[in-house]
């Protein structure tokens, strides 16, 4: 199975073209729903967090209330390295049992869609690493408009990651997404192509 690394920031687009993929035939394997799950009560991190953050992060219904901790984590780096060394390695286990089990059903390409695929360490989970980049104004309106979030404060947490310029040197495709939907499907449809006829040739020979 051959397993496609998508990477962006926040608002850069990456679901678009993660849909426009499986649209195609690969099947999708999203770091936030895994990070959902490694959140859930009875999981080890679940334990580990509420150890190191505190009974307040907890809500009522026993989940993590994710916008306290984020609201902690993202006053300091600190916090932040803390939260992701309990987080990190889990999901990535995670995603390798989830990458595993497709293998095992025959599926020929794999898309794993996670933001900080580079940040966490995930990429050598992938084949090839993809990146939808736009500037980060443009993401922190897009996101701002569909969160409701402030502008200034969804700017602040794009530029705790990564930057487009080290996504994009350590990237096999780069998809700029400064444009509408259908320019941004195109190029995710040009790439899959050439990605598509690479595999058939190699597995031709």
């Amino acid at each position: 199975m051959y397993v496609i690394g998508l990477t962006g920031g926040i608002g850069s687009g990456k679901s678009t073209v993660a849909k426009v993929l499986e649209e195609q035939g690969a099947s999708v394997v999203s770091a936030d729903l895994i990070g959902h799950e490694v959140y859930s009560p009875g999981r080890p991190a679940w334990q580990e967090i509420v150890k190191e953050f505190g009974h307040d992060v907890v809500a009522d219904d026993g989940t993590i209330d994710r916008k306290k901790l984020g609201a902690i984590v993202f006053s300091g780096p600190k916090r932040l390295a803390a939260l992701n060394s309990i987080v990190h390695p889990r999901m990535k286990g995670m995603m390798r049992e989830r990458l595993a089990v497709l293998a095992r059903e025959g599926v020929e390409i794999a898309v794993l869609e996670a933001a900080l695929l580079f940040e966490a360490k995930w990429d050598d989970l992938a084949n090839e690493v993809w990146v939808t980049a736009v500037a980060p104004k443009i993401a922190a309106r897009r996101t701002s408009e569909r969160s409701g979030l402030p502008e200034e404060q969804v700017l602040e947490r794009i530029k705790s990651q990564m930057s487009n310029e080290e996504r994009t040197r350590n990237s096999h495709v780069v998809i700029d997404t400064d444009c509408d939907i259908e320019g941004t499907t195109q190029q995710a449809l040009d790439a899959w192509a050439t990605l598509t006829a690479r595999l058939e040739q190699r597995s031709g020979n």
